[in-house]
């Protein structure tokens, strides 16, 4: 099936609202008009109708257990503001909108999704306006720089005095 397609996660928490808010025609037709034609959702423990569409194909599992090959199999993802989740897709160097549940207490989730964006990594919104983000220019996105894996070890070295 040619094609993009959107992985849209919940991690392991329940944010039905994010489920049905992507799963909603209006949004559905942004994403055809878009160019995507496959969405898959990863539901946690949620609880959720699955809804159909003309031209999009929807598929909804709990959960994966190669959740890596997901973020790789797709254009785009939509993800809740879970700092593993978000680490992983802008590791995989995936465009990546985060949306927040603003329905949780205390939620230092935002404060995360907020310093990414602001070095352009990933948009973020609520449910509320996720029309409108996915309406943004996703090429605009920097890449997620990749890790410097000797840095620590190096630093260590040089306070052993092995450097």
């Amino acid at each position: 099936m040619n094609g993009k397609r959107v992985f849209i996660t919940v991690g392991t928490t329940k944010f039905d609202k994010l489920v049905k808010t992507v799963s909603n025609s209006d949004i559905l037709n942004i994403l055809h008009k878009l160019g995507y034609n496959q969405i898959q959702f990863q539901v946690g423990n949620g609880s959720y109708i699955e809804a159909k569409h003309d031209t999009i194909k929807l598929s909804y599992n709990t959960y994966f257990e190669d959740f890596d090959s997901e973020i790789e199999k797709a254009d785009l993802v939509i993800s809740h503001a879970g700092a593993g989740s978000c680490l992983q897709v802008l590791r995989k160097k995936k465009p990546l909108i985060v949306v927040v549940n603003d329905e949780l207490m205390n939620n230092h989730q935002v404060e995360l999704a907020e310093e990414l964006e602001k070095y352009s990594y990933l948009y973020y919104c609520t449910c509320n306006i996720l029309k409108e983000v996915l309406l943004k220019d996703i090429s605009k996105l920097v890449t997620y720089p990749t890790p410097n894996q000797t840095l620590f070890a190096s630093y260590i070295n040089k306070c052993m005095g092995f450097a």
